[in-house]
């Protein structure tokens, strides 16, 4: 079966503290790939700064959207605030709820370049260091 079915989702920390630091979110840019493969999608864009993520998949017409979401979240929130641990000032933890948009075929560029785009839209946001998502 061949699909097309794209989405742009994203989700913040709580209260939006800029609680990603550029080790975190080096996590995250592996960890996030890895958990869409195991639930059968595929990130086509991922971008991070302090206070949160965009990401935009494409999935299949059998996703569970809530359950992907749960175990792009929690899932992550567990192993960075395990793999961090002490060396963080505050434990990551996201901010109950997401924002899911579908996006066409024909757009999919143009969200993208949006999502690419992120640490220059929120410049006080953008994570420095050795962070290059």
């Amino acid at each position: 079966m061949r699909h097309r079915i794209y989405v742009h989702i994203t989700w913040t920390t709580r209260d939006r503290e800029p609680a990603i630091d550029a080790d975190s979110a080096t996590l995250l840019h592996r960890l996030l790939p890895a958990i869409a493969r195991q639930e059968r999608t595929h990130v086509l864009e991922l971008e991070i700064v302090r206070t949160h993520v965009h990401v935009l998949l494409r999935v299949r017409p059998t996703t569970l959207i809530p359950r992907l979401v749960q175990r792009l979240k929690g899932g992550t929130s567990v192993i960075v605030n395990r793999e961090r641990g002490s060396t963080v000032k505050k434990p990551l933890r996201w901010a109950k709820g997401y924002n899911i948009d579908s996006v066409s075929r024909q757009a999919v560029e143009k969200v993208r370049a949006y999502i690419r785009n992120q640490p220059a839209h929120h410049p006080g946001e953008a994570i420095g260091g050795n962070y290059h998502g």
